[in-house]
């Protein structure tokens, strides 16, 4: 009986530790290491408790810092940690270096596994340095550094990756087929890339240990969801005009919105807009929360909304929540992003209309007014993300995946 091929990656993320990102969280903390693929991260710590440098986890070790509140030093602090972990790579335990969403620390992954005669590997979950941008001029130049320190950064971020780091890496693991496409586009060699969508872990998500929550603020309303991200990009001002719309027909709805955002002063601009809309009083806040209680939140709504504009940044990412949505029973609202349009229209679990306002109130009057549409949108809906877009299937595929790309190397 040949024995299953073990792979360690030394992986080197943008996200902190611990992370609730699925495809880190979920796919190589849970799945991998079940078919014999475990990474250590490397990253900073999520929390204040600096008595470990080095954390268990279930995917390997996490291998973290601590770093300073200031931004500037922050940077500095964890780019060190990085480097430092990269010189300190031992050839002869792992298998490869993989470098997540970090373009200047990749070009040293790039260089030190070559010297080290270590595959390297590239992934890419969000073109951050294209995110970096935006971010600056959405501030404009009068922000001062903070507008011209990301705006330099994202420029030498795309040079960096798109002419370096992703040309010579060994394969490089994108979000989604649209992501891939668009790099192809720029110049990079089709056959070294391979998506790996975002997908839901069915064995958190059981409907049957997933209860509606009992929150006072729902009883007796007619109760829709956003759950995820509150940034700027995401522009989820458009359900208050949607809310005030849709209130004139049905008093009693209310929006719960399930997230929040790192940008203090846009969370206080949008609960401002909401006021001055007039629909603060039909929403509830909830905050970051975690996932169960947010997953708890969706099974007491009708209707999961998930609105994305359309743009280069987020055309090529999968917005997960819809996902989520379908896995938990619940019909789907969203807009024409092409994986959400995809996923919608596959299964048949929900609409999918143009962005505004009025588009999304009159397609949420239609789901509220059918019952008998909404049972069966729910029911398809669970029924493909447990043939399609279930963890345990990627998983299988991404380890096959490092298993052909790695097995030159181990003749």
């Amino acid at each position: 009986m040949v024995k299953p091929m073990s792979i360690r990656l030394l992986y080197i993320t943008a996200e902190a530790f611990p992370t609730y990102h699925a495809d880190l969280a979920v796919l190589f903390g849970k799945y991998l290491p079940r078919l014999g693929l475990f990474t250590d991260i490397v990253t900073e710590a999520n929390s204040s408790d600096t008595s470990k440098s080095t954390i268990n986890w279930d995917g390997g070790e996490a291998l973290l810092c601590q770093v300073p509140a200031n931004r500037g030093f922050y940077h500095i602090v964890k780019f060190m940690h990085n480097v430092n972990s990269l010189l300190r790579c031992d050839s002869q335990k792992y298998d490869a270096i993989q470098v997540r969403d970090l373009p200047v620390a990749a070009l040293f992954g790039l260089i030190i596994a070559r010297y080290k005669k270590l595959p390297f590997y590239y992934w890419m979950s969000y073109p951050q340095s294209e995110g970096q941008i935006h971010r600056a001029k959405s501030r404009g130049w009068r922000a001062g550094i903070r507008y011209f320190f990301p705006l330099i950064l994202g420029h030498i971020g795309k040079f960096i990756l798109y002419k370096i780091v992703m040309p010579y890496a060994d394969h490089n693991f994108v979000q989604s087929t649209k992501m891939r496409e668009d790099l192809v586009q720029l110049g990079l060699p089709f056959e070294k890339m391979t998506p790996v969508p975002m997908a839901v872990d069915l064995d958190t998500a059981k409907i049957e240990d997933i209860q509606p929550i009992n929150d006072v603020r729902l009883a007796g309303k007619r109760v829709v969801i956003y759950m995820g991200t509150l940034g700027r990009n995401r522009q989820i001002e458009v359900l208050f005009e949607m809310l005030a719309l849709v209130r004139k027909k049905l008093p009693d709805i209310l929006l719960v919105i399930a997230g929040s955002t790192e940008d203090a002063g846009h969370l206080a601009w949008l609960k401002k807009e909401a006021e001055r809309i007039g629909v603060n009083d039909a929403i509830v806040w909830t905050g970051w929360i975690p996932m169960s209680e947010a997953w708890r939140y969706a099974r007491t709504a009708e209707v999961g909304l998930s609105p994305v504009p359309r743009g280069f940044l987020l055309d090529m990412g999968i917005p997960t929540k819809v996902l989520e949505y379908m896995a938990l029973n619940v019909p789907v609202l969203c807009n024409d992003n092409p994986y959400q349009e995809q996923a919608v229209k596959e299964s048949g679990a929900g609409l999918c209309v143009s962005l505004s306002a009025e588009n999304f109130a009159e397609a949420l009057l239609e789901l509220l007014e059918n019952t008998a549409q909404r049972k069966r949108m729910a029911t398809m809906g669970r029924q493909y993300i447990t043939e399609f877009w279930n963890y345990e299937k990627l998983a299988a595929d991404v380890f096959t995946v490092y298993q052909n790309l790695l097995k030159p190397h181990s003749i």
